[in-house]
């Protein structure tokens, strides 16, 4: 083939330069798999001690996708880079004023795609960095996993969320400062009244904050408790910096700002050493005195030697339009062998053989009109 064939120009470019471009990200794209690989296995072995418990795929899983935009970011940018046009061509022109003297400057298509490709390089490398927060964060959840305490269980999260935002905010004023190369000191001071009036949109969010951090100074829960708040019941998930999240028992996820959860009234039901049950039943009125003492005293009496109930009370309560009360009153201790359900139903069986052995049954509720009443008496 003729050599010249590839020194032929167009567009500002020869047929070599378009195919060493073309090359660059083909191979570019074929082995930034591999590569991106390769380089997480290389970032774990600076992890290797700490994770010694975590597999490497899991490391490799979380840093294989932003590695590999870096790749094809940085790729395309060596490849588009040895055109010569049109990165020289003026994208617009402005003033720039150097000791007091303005002078025209131009800004090149060039300068815009090295403006394009900087910002692209800079959110891949902080992407890498909060990719590998989650990283120790899972590592260390691991570690808390296997520890009796369950207060790490849910500083870990916080600790991550809080890490990500910090990440996050320096990655957005670093952005500015290399990519838009805008002065972030000056901007932070020259906010002026726009600055306090951002402090007072974010008051909520400051609250919320500052909550999480009471949450975890008080303790008033951890990660796994059952807790009951503004009505809402349900088993404490995640506690982040600006909200909690609940699972309730119809599988129902609630998210809760950190403010509510420590200004409202706060039930923690799993730090109760014991469940109450309070109910009443009706006997009819048929019954005497004496089956009346017998039935509670058999009821007492199996309550107080169940195991699974304890600080039994039964008595009279009150005398219903057409039933004796009997209030029962007994506390189920918190043990994971003691099932609520199924400890109400053994009860309330019981309850029902008692009534029935001693002759007597359940009332419920009767009317007779005053018409039927007349009719009776004449008969």
């Amino acid at each position: 083939m003729d050599i010249t064939f590839f020194e032929q120009i167009f567009w500002g470019n020869s047929l070599k330069t378009y195919a060493i471009i073309t090359g660059i990200i083909i191979i570019g794209l074929l082995f930034k798999r591999i590569v991106s690989r390769l380089l997480s296995q290389l970032i774990f072995k600076l992890f290797k001690k700490f994770a010694d418990q975590v597999n490497s795929e899991t490391f490799i899983a979380l840093l294989i996708k932003p590695i590999e935009f870096f790749i094809s970011v940085f790729t395309f940018y060596i490849a588009i880079k040895r055109l010569k046009h049109p990165l020289d061509v003026t994208f617009f022109k402005y003033k720039k004023t150097i000791d007091k003297v303005k002078i025209d400057e131009v800004f090149t298509i060039g300068e815009l795609v090295d403006k394009v490709f900087l910002f692209l390089i800079l959110l891949s490398i902080f992407w890498i960095v909060l990719r590998i927060i989650d990283f120790v964060a899972h590592v260390l959840l691991v570690r808390a996993a296997k520890t009796k305490n369950k207060a790490d269980d849910q500083l870990v999260p916080f600790i991550k969320e809080l890490l990500k935002f910090i990440i996050a905010f320096i990655g957005f004023f670093v952005l500015l400062g290399y990519v838009f190369e805008v002065n972030a000191v000056s901007l932070i001071t020259g906010l002026g009244i726009g600055g306090i009036a951002i402090a007072m949109a974010a008051k909520e969010s400051l609250e919320n904050l500052l909550g999480s951090f009471l949450i975890f100074l008080d303790k008033p829960f951890t990660v796994g408790d059952v807790v009951k708040v503004d009505g809402i019941e349900g088993t404490i998930e995640r506690v982040g910096f600006r909200s909690t999240v609940l699972r309730s028992a119809d599988k129902t996820t609630y998210v809760i700002p950190n403010r509510s959860m420590i200004d409202g009234v706060l039930e923690n039901l799993t730090m109760r050493n014991a469940r109450r049950v309070k109910f009443d039943i009706g006997l009819v009125y048929e019954t005497s005195n004496d089956v009346l003492k017998k039935v509670i005293a058999d009821i007492s009496t199996f309550l107080n030697e169940n195991p699974a109930t304890t600080d039994a009370t039964v008595a009279l309560d009150s005398f219903g339009d057409s039933a004796l009360n009997i209030q029962i009153i007994y506390l189920v201790p918190m043990k994971k062998e003691f099932d609520l359900a199924r400890v109400k139903e053994a009860v309330n069986f019981a309850i029902i053989e008692i009534v029935q052995q001693n002759g007597s049954d359940f009332a419920y509720p009767t009317q007779r009109s005053i018409g039927e009443s007349t009719s009776s008496k004449n008969e």
